[in-house]
């Protein structure tokens, strides 16, 4: 994919009213664009300079707008080109104005995410930065925000990047014993599988970090379900520290499943309070049971909640045993009406009878709820679920590729252990090679390109 040569625009801030709002100019056009819509501009135009002026219609001498004009000359711009940027008022019909006067002047609309395209192709950035400034972008955490602002300092990049290069390194190890076996005798088989394992071991460790960085960028789903009047409403107002779901003593309330976010040790979570589960002739109700099904096939965790009041019942058995037990907490609700001891024989009984980590809370009262937040954030991301040191894979498509490395190296190392010749070594190694380079770029296909881009916004 060869870079653009025209010159494109569009507004780059969101829509609807602000105190400023900016129309973007990116191309060998953009500089002469700005001199027919901005006045006064000196003779020579100076890169990275802001100029006070107005935005004036060339074919009526109309004043559109006072603003400031930001100019960046080539190659240092966000795309590499030349770029210009109208800082005009944040009003949606001046900056359409502005736009269509560029648009008028020789550019054209850049289609969603084609700057940051630009900068891809242009060298200013690789694949896995440029998909960070989507993350940026859309990071609902401040821990997305930190894990994206470190994809796009390049942390990932540099990770993947060394790593290729030692694959590499190996693989023209490997095509010198092809090419001069006579001179360089028999492959060292130990040393090549030695340094293959240290490969293999890389990328395990990277991707031991995918389940971090795809809940902390994309969020997790932890629905609430349970009996009916086991407290789950008030669990989810408790949660999220307001009256969000209306709380009764009328069992099946709740005929719907109510979504809510929440953030939880840094990771966006949907918090959903389902319609108690039970066989019901309500038509109404039994919908909103059905609804409570497919939540929890969808959700990453589940809080299985018990009346402590009640007891475990019959019906509790039957429904928490057609659950997934890798994916349930277990926590007894209305403790606040029990004794200590009472509580603790509760919990007794359902560890033995089903090995599992029990939790005890009040949404009442809010007794022991940070607990139970805890656990939840343990459960999704681990025992230690601060935020790890160095490269993290953030995305499925950088999951996929390191996994497909990571499983063309562990061939090439049973290859070398078995003492197989040299070309299905190499064969493998040159997978791993381009499986690793999807991620930075270096071996993504147009249509791949393309994909990733067609998802930004338009402006960016």
């Amino acid at each position: 994919m060869l870079p653009a040569t025209d010159t494109i625009s569009a507004i780059a801030t969101p829509p609807g009213e602000g105190g400023i709002g900016i129309v973007r100019v990116s191309g060998a056009q953009a500089f002469e664009i700005a001199r027919k819509l901005f006045h006064p501009l000196p003779p020579k135009v100076q890169s990275h300079r802001i100029y006070v002026g107005t935005v004036v219609d060339p074919d009526t001498g109309e004043h559109i707008d006072r603003a400031l004009l930001l100019t960046f000359r080539a190659p240092r711009s966000y795309t590499g080109e030349d770029v210009v940027e109208f800082s005009c008022h944040g009003g949606t019909v001046l900056l359409r104005r502005v736009l269509r006067l560029t648009l008028q002047q020789g550019a054209r609309l850049a289609q969603p995410g084609e700057f940051t395209l630009r900068a891809f192709l242009n060298g200013q950035l690789d694949l896995a930065q440029a998909e960070a400034v989507a993350d940026l972008v859309r990071a609902r955490t401040e821990s997305a925000q930190r894990l994206a602002i470190r994809q796009h300092e390049g942390e990932l990049s540099r990770a993947i990047h060394t790593i290729r290069d030692d694959m590499v390194g190996i693989l023209a190890l490997v095509e010198a014993y092809l090419d001069f076996s006579d001179d360089l005798g028999e492959m060292d088989y130990d040393y090549l599988s030695e340094h293959l394992q240290q490969l293999i071991a890389r990328c395990q460790k990277l991707l031991s970090t995918a389940r971090y960085g795809r809940l902390t960028r994309e969020g997790a789903t932890v629905v609430i379900a349970g009996r009916p009047n086991v407290g789950k409403s008030s669990l989810l107002n408790a949660l999220l520290g307001e009256e969000r779901a209306i709380v009764t003593d009328i069992p099946g309330t709740t005929r719907d499943v109510i979504r809510e976010s929440i953030q939880i040790h840094g990771i966006p979570v949907q918090l959903r309070d389902t319609a108690g589960l039970r066989e019901t002739d309500d038509v109404v109700e039994r919908f909103g049971v059905e609804r409570t099904h497919r939540s929890l096939r969808d959700a990453d965790l589940i809080l299985f909640l018990l009346s402590a009041v009640e007891g475990f019942t019959d019906e509790d058995k039957h429904l928490l045993e057609r659950l997934p037990s890798e994916r349930t907490l277990l926590v007894w609700n209305k403790c606040d009406l029990l004794s200590e001891e009472a509580v603790a024989a509760l919990c007794q009984h359902l560890e033995k009878r089903y090995a599992a980590r029990v939790f005890t809370v009040s949404a009442l009262t809010g007794w022991k709820l940070h607990e139970l937040l805890d656990a939840i954030a343990e459960q999704l991301l681990g025992s230690d679920w601060l935020m790890p040191e160095g490269a993290i894979v953030t995305g499925e498509r950088h999951q996929i590729a390191l996994q497909t490395a990571m499983e063309s190296l562990q061939h090439a190392q049973r290859s070398s252990q078995e003492g197989l010749p040299a070309e299905f070594i190499a064969g493998d190694l040159r997978a791993a090679v381009d499986a690793v380079g999807l991620i930075t770029g270096e071996t993504a296909t147009e249509d791949i390109v393309e994909r990733i881009f067609s998802d930004f916004c338009i402006g960016k």
